[in-house]
Order: structure tokens, then sequence, then C-alpha cells
């Protein structure tokens, strides 16, 4: 049952976050994109390097990326009219310049959001805006774009979230018992982000909309069978699980953020997108991947599932406040602690169970499915490579449809030993409908939102 609020982060635990946090997102300084790509496509590469080099959690980040994007997007279809607004709409002055409202939208909102990057975000958009031939088309366009964040900005006050930025908080916890999240080794990191669980989604109505059944009992043979599995191919030394598997798991722990702008930037390039449809795209990317995190992260901290560390050896807890040291056996005879068990990478400091991997990852292929309009998609998408330097994305892969992408984060979070094959399977049905959602409201062609309209 629920035991009220959790008040243990003002013990022991009150320790550096971002530097012992296993699940924090690589950094880099910011810096200019390719000049081959057009002005959207550029400042979401800004952007993307804005963001992360904050110290954002990646799925903390996904919010701040959905704000920019969002407003890169605003910016544009208000001069271009062919798509309905995520904020309120925009009247532009004819020949207002695209170029310069989207420089200007994504300056406003990343200097609103995250100040200590503003004097490299400010140069930036003035090397972007000095490319663009002074006169009325500029003014207007910059004034659009200044209007597009302040849309956004307006219409996400007050949705939740917190700061400064890995800033924790308190939640609802369960009493202490077999199945129930602890802290993990070896950071024993303060708990990623509870907060989010209850942050107004940018599209989704609330965050518990698509709330899955929840973990298998333990004492069901679902249960053993799980455990029993990721044990075997899970482990840091397993024995059973073969090079490529390896290289999969490793494949999908590069940074989301990067990962997925990095793949819609591609797209953009490689199907010759015009600057509206490279904002629409990249906006449809940040939003859903934001509603898709909020909606995971409200399950995570509902169900409070123990991961697969915690499951298999008892031992691996500390004295966190969540139980007894050491921890609880499963009791189930059918399964077989073992002491000093530890899973292929490291894991996050939040709850198990959905995986927020197979959440986003599932949203990004419904993304990536209804923008193209095929179910043969024929995506690829850059990886960690666990040949290559720190936060490389050396490897790459190409996804024939939607369903390979799915298959593949089951299969790679199990391999990682990070997740139970039933909580990414959980998690990919989360993450499709919660795009879904989202796509049916919004990023709409001005004509089929006003046929949905008169419909109604």
């Amino acid at each position: 049952m629920r035991t009220g609020i959790h008040r243990w982060y003002t013990a022991a635990a009150t320790g550096a976050l971002l530097t012992l946090s296993v699940a924090s997102p690589q950094t880099s300084t910011v810096a200019a994109a390719s000049p081959g790509e057009n002005i959207a496509a550029q400042w979401d590469s800004i952007a993307v390097n804005t963001v992360v080099s904050s110290g954002t959690f990646q799925n903390e980040g996904t919010v701040y990326m959905a704000y920019v994007t969002a407003a890169m997007y605003d910016a544009a279809v208000a001069i271009d009219g062919r798509y309905v607004p995520y904020a309120a709409p925009l009247a532009a002055p004819a020949g207002a310049s695209s170029d310069a409202a989207v420089v200007e939208a994504a300056r406003v909102t990343l200097d609103y959001y995250l100040p200590a990057k503003a004097t490299t975000v400010d140069a930036l958009a003035a090397t972007s805006l000095a490319a663009i031939p002074d006169g009325t088309p500029k003014t207007d366009g910059a004034g659009v774009g200044h209007a597009a964040a302040e849309g956004v900005i307006a219409a996400r006050t007050g949705d939740g979230r917190l700061t400064p930025i890995g800033v924790t908080s308190a939640f609802p916890t369960l009493a202490p018992a077999p199945g129930v999240w602890r802290l993990t080794p070896p950071a024993f990191a303060r708990p990623q982000t509870p907060w989010m669980a209850t942050m107004r989604p940018l599209v989704l109505d609330r965050p518990d909309r698509f709330r899955p059944d929840g973990p298998p009992p333990l004492t069901s043979p679902d249960w053993v069978a799980a455990f029993n599995e990721i044990k075997a191919v899970g482990a840091a030394n397993s024995t059973v699980r073969t090079p490529e598997q390896t290289a999969t798991a490793y494949f999908w722990s590069a940074n989301g953020i990067r990962q997925w702008n990095r793949t819609a930037r591609d797209l953009a390039d490689s199907r010759h997108l015009d600057l509206v449809s490279s904002a629409r795209l990249f906006a449809m990317v940040d939003v859903v991947g934001a509603d898709a995190a909020i909606a995971v992260m409200n399950e995570k901290y509902h169900f409070l599932f123990w991961r697969p560390v915690t499951a298999i050896d008892p031992t691996a807890v500390s004295n966190d406040g969540f139980g007894p040291v050491p921890g609880f056996d499963d009791g189930d005879p059918l399964t077989v602690e073992q002491t000093g068990w530890r899973p292929l990478l490291t894991t996050p400091n939040h709850p198990e169970y959905p995986a927020a991997h197979g959440t986003v990852t599932s949203a990004m292929a419904e993304v990536f499915t209804q923008f193209l309009g095929t179910r043969e998609i024929n995506l690829t998408i850059h990886g960690f490579d666990q040949a290559g330097a720190p936060g490389n994305f050396d490897a790459v892969r190409t996804f024939a449809s939607p369903t390979d992408l799915r298959e593949q984060i089951v299969d790679a979070r199990l391999w990682a030993g990070l997740h139970y094959r039933f909580s990414t399977e959980a998690g990919v049905d989360l993450g499709r409908s919660v795009a879904k959602y989202d796509l049916r409201h919004a990023f709409l062609p001005v004509d089929d939102a006003t046929a949905r309209a008169g419909s109604d």
C-alpha cells in the first residue's frame, strides 16, 4: 500500500547527484551545427548541445527540447500556414523571414529555460541572423519568432517542471517488501526526477492515461521466467549472451536526446525537407518524446518495482530507507538469488517498470512511421560503439520497420541487464499509445484539423 511521502533525501542521500548518477547524460560544449543544414536543423543541433551540456538527465532533457522545438515549429507555421501551431496561433506579417523566426524562437526559449547558456546561445544566434539580409522581412521574422517563444513559455507556465536541473523530489512510496524498488549500485544515487511523474504533459491529457497492468506477481510463472532469463543473459559476466547481443545492448546506451534528434536531422537531410517540414518533424520527435518520458516516469513512480540487480542480489542495497539491509528474497522457490550479480550496464537511478527506453523508442517508431506515411521506414540510427570513445555515435543500424525497432529495444534492455522482458514490452505498448494520442491532437495540417473540428 502507499505509505505517504518519502523524505529520505534529507539524510545521507543529499550527496552530489549529477556526478554520481549513472543516468546522467554525456555532456558537450554548445557548438554551431553544419552550415549545409537548413536553419531549423542547425538550431535543433544547437538546442541539443545546449540542453545536454546543461547537465539534464535524459528524461528531463526531453522536456527542454520539447519547449524549444515547439517554439521553432510555431514560428515556422505562423509564416507558412500549413499546419496548426502547438500553442496560440500567431499573425505573421507578409514576407516575414522564416529563417529569422526560427532562430529567434530557439534563442528566446533557450535563454528563458537555460539562462546559464545565454551568452553562448546569443552569440550563435547573432551569427545565424547575420547571414540573413537586413530589412523588414528579417525584422518581422524575428518578431514572429519572439512571439512564438513567448507563446510556448506562457502555455507551459506552471506545468510542474522543477528546478534546478537534476533536482529530486518527494513522492508516495510503498511499504518495504519483496518487489519494491531500492537505490542501486554502484552509486546508490538519489531517485531521478520523481516530479516528472506528475508534470502536465505537452499534448497528452494526463500522464496516467495509458496505465499498464503492472508487473507479474512474484509467485507467478511469468516472474520466474523473467527473473531467470535476465539473470542469465543480462549479467556482466554472462556466458550465454553473444557478442552481437552485447553490441546491441551498448548501441542503445547512447544519449537518447542526441540519438533521436540526430535521426530526425539525418532524415530531413536525406529527404531534402524544407524548413517547415523539418521544424515539424523535430517538434514531433521532441514533444512526443517528452510526453512519453512523462508518462513512463508516472508509471515508474506508481509501481515502484525493483530492478534486476536488487531482485537477483538482495545484498546489493544500501541504507536508503526503502527497506532492510540486506534486502528481500522474492520468496519464490523457483528463483535462485546470486550474491554479487551485476548487470552488463549500470542501472539508472529510477524504478524499473515500465522501461523508459522501451517507451520512448516505441514512441519514436510511431512518430517516424506517421511522418513518413509508411511502415517501411528504413530508418538509419546512430548509436554507441563499445570499441569507440566515450559518448560516441559510431555504430550505425538501419531498421526496416517500426516492429524491427521495437523488437530490438526489448532485447537490448534485457541483454543490458536493466529490464525484464515484460517491462520493456509494457513500455513499447505505452510509447505507441502516447505517440498515437499526441499525433491525433497536434502537428496536424490545417485542412485536416478543420475537417476534424467540423465532424465533432
